[in-house]
């Protein structure tokens, strides 16, 4: 296994005070997968001192000791970071995360130390010392093999996080899971295991799935499989949620959703959000009208479940006011190319919404269907409107207004509630094209003509 010159340094030194250093984890399972892994977890057996390892540790970067009671030290180098630990025992003596007894033993066995880990392929080590590789529980085999599959059933379900991790883990490297692998989450999930998690743990592991997958729709699947989708009632809505066939002959709204999901390809947090939140409003304004399956006003509709879904998920603010306009306007692309839209139209939707990311969520939308034109790959109205927006200068922004309040101070008005007035009716102007030049603009303040 390759390892990093920083690491191979601090072996020479460490391998003075101690009988083995081994890498194990996350790191030897992408190095297997031939992925260039840049977080490293060390377990240095037959040192005795966490002091003297985080003595040794300081002279090659920032090492943190937020760790330091489960035995763990962080350092943070240039290009790296490294967990630092001595082998340990984790007992569960209470609910939540933090309810672990940990015990470091730097005499246990590879074993022993590796059997609290979660799953085979997250068990394999590798001896830096000896360049040999160490594989208790088989998970080079179900590497090979592409399975999932848990270590110990007793020590798995101490912690509820695995069945998010088993979710993200079965997407990434598209696996198969064990049989009685899925047996078991299934049975944490339908005990409320999952409940005791609080949102942050959980929000890591599903930006891990949407970030990291390239097929994220493996891992809802998965999610609806083993009943973890009654947490997310604004998902679960959408199974069976019939739409016309014209448009949407691959079936129901969760279908389209997890299609559009996949096509969407950019690494961005927002978009896939987006993606995912966009048909929400389907679920409660699809209806037949004369024999056509007709969503009218499923746009707006949807912001308000998908505002509910995303802060059940995390407290990002910024996260959630991103993606809402996204959901709001994913049709407006479309729309505007099938009307054939005005430039103020145009100019307008981009104070409502970053054109240049709404006509990517909305290629997803577009392509996210069993449709000739969507096969193509391409989506001519994303093209035509980003196109138009370009050239309007407003595909990343909204127009920046030409004349601001020290304009008006300037031209000798003084500050009153009717400045935003005045502001406003400019700004409108401006965005309906009618007035583009500051100069015409400052005339009619002069004038007073729109006060």
């Amino acid at each position: 296994m390759k390892i990093p010159i920083i690491l191979e340094k601090i072996t020479d030194e460490l391998q003075i005070h101690c009988k083995a250093i081994v890498i194990v984890g996350g790191s030897v399972r992408d190095y297997l997968l031939k992925k260039n892994p840049k977080d490293f977890d060390v377990e240095v057996y037959g040192i005795y001192s966490l002091k003297e390892l985080e003595k040794i540790l300081q002279k090659y970067g920032k090492v943190n000791i937020v760790g330091k009671s489960f035995g763990v030290l962080k350092l943070k180098t240039k290009d790296y970071e490294f967990d630092f630990s001595l082998p340990r025992l984790e007992k569960k003596i209470a609910r939540g995360h933090k309810g672990f007894e940990v015990t470091c033993d730097t005499n246990l066995t590879y074993k022993e130390a590796f059997k609290r880990r979660d799953f085979t392929i997250n068990a394999i080590g590798y001896d830096i010392l000896t360049k040999e590789y160490i594989d208790p529980f088989g998970g080079r085999k179900d590497l090979d093999k592409k399975i999932l599959r848990h270590i110990d059933s007793k020590t798995f379900v101490e912690d509820p996080l695995r069945v998010y991790r088993a979710i993200q883990f079965y997407a990434r490297f598209e696996l198969k899971i064990d049989k009685y692998t899925k047996e078991l989450i299934k049975k944490m999930v339908n005990q409320g295991t999952l409940e005791e998690l609080p949102k942050e743990r959980i929000f890591e592991e599903w930006k891990k799935l949407l970030l990291k997958a390239k097929k994220p729709s493996l891992g809802l699947e998965l999610m609806r499989e083993i009943g973890v989708l009654k947490y997310y009632p604004e998902l679960k809505a959408l199974i069976g949620v019939k739409q016309e066939p014209k448009y949407h002959p691959e079936g129901d709204v969760w279908t389209h959703t997890l299609l559009a999901l996949d096509k969407l390809k950019e690494r961005d947090l927002k978009l896939k959000f987006a993606i995912l939140c966009h048909d929400m409003g389907k679920a409660i304004t699809t209806k037949e009208i004369d024999g056509k399956i007709t969503s009218r006003g499923h746009e707006e509709a949807g912001v308000e479940i998908a505002k509910n879904f995303l802060k059940r998920l995390s407290d990002n603010k910024k996260l959630i006011e991103e993606v809402l306009p996204l959901v709001r306007w994913h049709f407006a692309p479309s729309a505007f190319f099938k009307q054939k839209a005005k430039n103020r139209a145009i100019r307008r939707l981009s104070t409502k919404v970053s054109i240049e990311e709404l006509v990517k969520v909305a290629k997803a939308d577009f392509l996210g269907r069993d449709v000739k034109e969507a096969k193509s790959g391409e989506f001519e109205a994303g093209e035509w409107l980003l196109k138009k927006a370009k050239e309007l200068q407003v595909e990343k922004t909204p127009p920046k207004p030409l004349i601001t309040g020290k304009d008006l101070i300037h031209l000798g008005l003084k500050p009153s509630p009717k400045f935003k007035i005045i502001l406003d009716k400019l700004y409108q102007m401006q965005l309906d094209g009618k007035l583009q030049d500051k100069s015409e603009l400052i005339k009619l303040v002069k004038n007073l003509t729109i006060i």
